[in-house]
């Protein structure tokens, strides 16, 4: 079975038809740029224009960097505050023509992919999920069951917000080098182990293809701390996965 999964970003907007038999995209994914100021109008037309590379016709599964209940998106906090408050299942079901559309958080969705098909598959006991990019999105796993919407990258740390110090934006907006990077990463980790206690950290984003540079220079933490087997296509796939669901 085929579902079309969209991954709506901080910095990218892309999707592809998914194979939930395996997991897998079955075309190259489709990437447009995310739109600045990000409004939900702005952003439906970025979703339409990835949907309509496809000319697809299906459900569609759609990820949003924020809280998601009911449809409804709940917190914006790397998009336009707009989006506060508005039914997005709505905004983007109407502007794909009516597609039935189904919208959660990012991050639950990469984890719920990652938990499946990935990194975290036959894993027990508490399993986080965390995708650094523009901010620092979370999905928490107590015996491969989520708890959606955690959005721990908000959690303080050292007076700041965590995905204010230790996101690959904040990496690439100071020039810092892997091994300064990954002394924030550590902080944080500790941080959240101190929380959570989990047994396994999966590290999502894109830079989880660059796992090597800075996994191996964190230090201190108990969990065991793994890279993403989907790597920054894990929300597509997660994304189709609820669309299926549902």
């Amino acid at each position: 079975m085929n579902v079309f999964g969209v991954d709506i970003g901080g910095s990218g907007i892309k999707g592809a038809p998914v194979d939930l038999e395996r997991g897998q995209l079955t075309h190259e994914r489709y990437k447009v740029l995310t739109p600045h100021p990000a409004t939900p109008e702005a952003v439906a037309d970025g979703v339409a224009e990835v949907v309509g590379n496809f000319d697809w016709s299906g459900p569609v599964g759609i990820t949003f960097p924020g809280v998601v209940t009911g449809g409804v998106t709940r917190t914006a906090a790397n998009v336009d505050k707009r989006w506060i408050g508005r039914d997005a299942a709505k905004l983007l079901g109407d502007r794909l023509g009516g597609l039935p559309v189904t919208v959660l958080n990012d991050a639950d969705a990469a984890g719920v992919a990652e938990m499946t098909f990935g990194a975290g598959r036959g894993r027990e006991g508490t399993v986080i999920l965390l995708t650094f990019g523009t901010g620092i999105g979370s999905a928490v796993f107590s015996d491969g069951r989520l708890v959606p919407n955690t959005e721990l990258g908000h959690l303080e740390l050292h007076g700041h917000e965590a995905e204010k110090r230790a996101s690959t934006k904040v990496k690439d907006d100071h020039d810092m080098s892997w091994e300064q990077w990954a002394h924030r990463v550590q902080k944080y980790l500790a941080h959240v182990e101190m929380l959570f206690s989990p047994e396994l950290y999966i590290i999502g984003g894109g830079v989880s293809r660059k796992a090597d540079r800075f996994v191996p220079l964190i230090e201190g933490i108990r969990a065991e701390i793994i890279p993403a087997e989907l790597r920054n296509n894990a929300g597509i796939v997660g994304a189709a996965m609820a669309a299926a669901v549902k």
